[in-house]
């Protein structure tokens, strides 16, 4: 018998095997069988709930958030005062803070520059390098009297504590939340908002180490200072928390 006739016809790789199967499958008329989706990740058997990633949340639609007339930046004694009276009034407050980034190894944050109060409505920039502001600041950011929401407030803690001397008192650290919940990692305000609300909260790292010290910000500087703390009221609110998770 002739050597090529008596030699096993050699088996196709998967990849070529695959792709006959879905040829076959085509001129028959036969439906493809669809990818698996990916299993949730388990722990000790319970499955837990996956943060969207920064690919998945960038085809969704975007987070409106606060327009600027709805972004208010007091500058005056009386204007701090008005404020923080309308802060207090509310009692929860979407939180953050801004500082100018350090980018030389060992040099030390002089921050925050910035404090952000969001309410339902509104939000309040407060430019610490304004002696009253910094003041109203300090004593909002102690009070127990509102609540302040945000993400990786821990962070803030240390900043708070060397520039205006005093604690961070009552606060819903949401990504505390989110652990508690089943996620494994940090969420952060984008994977959370599309989690929660199924849309998108873009960054723009040129605004996020911008110059948070300037005298004056500007309009996309005080746009996302306000949007970042506002986005963390409006999580709060649609994560219907209830009283033992806070």
């Amino acid at each position: 018998m002739p050597k090529s006739l008596s030699q096993k016809p050699k088996k196709l790789r998967p990849s070529a095997a695959s792709w006959l199967s879905r040829s076959i499958s085509r001129l028959l008329g036969k439906p493809e069988k669809s990818a698996p989706k990916p299993k949730p990740a388990r722990s000790h058997g319970k499955a837990r709930p996956l943060a969207p990633t920064k690919a998945e949340t960038a085809l969704l639609e975007s987070f409106a958030g606060l327009s600027p007339e709805h972004i208010h930046v007091p500058k005056t004694k009386a204007e701090c005062k008005a404020a923080a009276e309308e802060i207090l009034a509310a009692g929860v407050a979407g939180f953050d803070t801004e500082a100018k980034p350090t980018f030389r190894a060992g040099e030390k944050s002089s921050g925050p520059h910035v404090v952000q109060f969001a309410l339902t409505d509104k939000a309040f920039i407060f430019q610490l390098h304004r002696h009253d502001c910094q003041q109203v600041a300090a004593e909002l950011i102690a009070s127990d009297r509102v609540l302040k929401v945000g993400f990786g407030l821990k962070n803030d803690h240390g900043q708070i504590r060397n520039r205006l001397g005093v604690k961070l008192h009552a606060v819903v650290d949401l990504d505390h939340i989110f652990r508690k919940r089943g996620y494994q990692h940090q969420m952060g305000v984008r994977a959370a908002m599309g989690a929660v609300l199924n849309l998108s909260f873009p960054k723009s790292k040129s605004i996020t180490t911008s110059n948070w010290a300037a005298k004056e910000l500007t309009p996309r500087q005080l746009r996302y200072a306000a949007n970042d703390a506002f986005a963390a009221l409006k999580i709060m609110e649609a994560l219907d928390l209830k009283p033992g998770e806070m």
